[in-house]
């Protein structure tokens, strides 16, 4: 899988459609088509702006994921993703943004 590809995937992970992923990146929508079609490589700028969204950068550039270590979830963490792993994949889009939405509303922990 090459990075245009692994960029689609964490797109579609985190529920965006290419234009909402294109305006909060800076780029146009056509930039964002050629990114996944791997026309062109985005910049670091993007890379950065998309990784405020939750796109896990390491992944798209090398296609490792960084391993989250078990004991650093903490129990309501664990239950959250148990909810989440038994949701349509509508309904964890749209939890997806309502998380992202809270947090960006000055959340902290």
């Amino acid at each position: 899988m090459k990075i245009g590809e692994r960029l689609k995937e964490e797109r579609a992970r985190l529920g965006f459609n290419q234009a909402e992923f294109a305006a909060f990146a800076g780029v146009a929508k056509t930039s964002q088509f050629n990114y996944e079609k791997g026309e062109r490589s985005p910049d670091a700028a993007y890379l950065a702006a998309v990784a405020e969204k939750g796109v896990d950068i390491l992944y798209v550039v090398t296609g490792e994921r960084r391993p989250v270590p078990a004991d650093s979830v903490l129990a309501d963490e664990m239950h959250l993703l148990e909810f989440y792993r038994e949701m349509a994949h509508d309904d964890r889009q749209s939890l997806v943004r309502m998380a992202y939405a809270l947090a960006k509303a000055g959340g902290t922990a």
